[in-house]
């Protein structure tokens, strides 16, 4: 099988979980903050991938479809907004609140971008570094991700991105990255940073000079093995209560 940093972090987490959405299929409760981040990066995607001619108000329309869409998709799905995942007092206000802040945050980027004018890497074909596929054996575990932007800085290296429109960082996503594009595209990878779209700007650059595909291969094999083992302990705790599978889970806190 094919794996990712966010099944080797889940799995960390709470190998239960990792068995109730990825094994048994339970359908996840439904979230706005998902479908905020989601259509963000769409917009995104689309402003990059068209050379940054669209403008701010193209490129928040494009938001606002992909928004509605997946939020409409969702409610045909589960009506009742009580059971929706929330950040808010309630579902149907933090569907409104998440339109919003996904508006501004996508009209910031446009502004950011325009003003810096990242230079997003290309292939030998052309093709944008811009939410590139990566697949690659890392410690004998075939290992994929999606790169959301790969920068081209001035020395001929290139930097990893990540785009947040939330708070959690993963500097193993970021170390993951780093590797798999040394492997697949042949490019130096000397440093990694994320977009905060909270901030509307750059984090702070993270050093992947010294990481290796050993320091990540580790936490790859570990999961990959416990997974074939059918190692499934449930690790109740405060991550519960964001858990989008706890109402399948007879173990769950909070």
């Amino acid at each position: 099988m094919t794996r990712s940093v966010s099944q080797v972090e889940q799995y960390e987490k709470c190998p239960h979980q990792y068995e109730l959405q990825r094994l048994k299929r339970v359908k996840p409760r439904p979230a706005a903050w998902s479908h905020q981040g989601t259509a963000f990066h769409a917009a995104a995607e689309m402003y990059e991938e068209g050379g940054r001619k669209l403008t701010a108000d193209q490129v928040t329309e494009l938001f606002r479809d992909d928004y509605a869409r997946l939020v409409n998709e969702s409610l045909a799905e589960e009506s009742n907004l009580d059971n929706w995942m929330t950040a808010g007092t309630d579902g149907q206000s933090d569907i409104e609140a998440r339109y919003v802040l996904g508006m501004e945050q996508t009209r910031a980027y446009v502004q950011w971008a325009g003003e810096h004018e990242p230079a997003i890497w290309k292939d030998p074909a052309g093709k944008p570094g811009i939410e590139t596929h990566l697949t690659a054996d890392i410690g004998g575990v075939t290992v994929q991700g999606y790169v959301d932007q790969l920068v081209e800085r001035p020395d001929g290296s290139v930097r990893v991105r990540d785009l947040k429109t939330g708070s959690t960082k993963s500097k193993f996503q970021l170390q993951t990255y780093g590797v798999l594009a040394r492997k697949v595209l042949g490019v130096e990878v000397n440093d990694a940073d994320w977009y905060m779209a909270k901030t509307g700007g750059l984090s702070r650059p993270v050093d992947l000079t010294s990481v290796t595909e050993a320091d990540v291969a580790d936490r790859f094999v570990k999961m990959d093995q416990g997974v074939k083992a059918g190692n499934f302990p449930a690790r109740p705790g405060f991550h519960c209560r964001f858990c989008d599978v706890s109402h399948a889970c007879s173990f769950r806190r909070g």
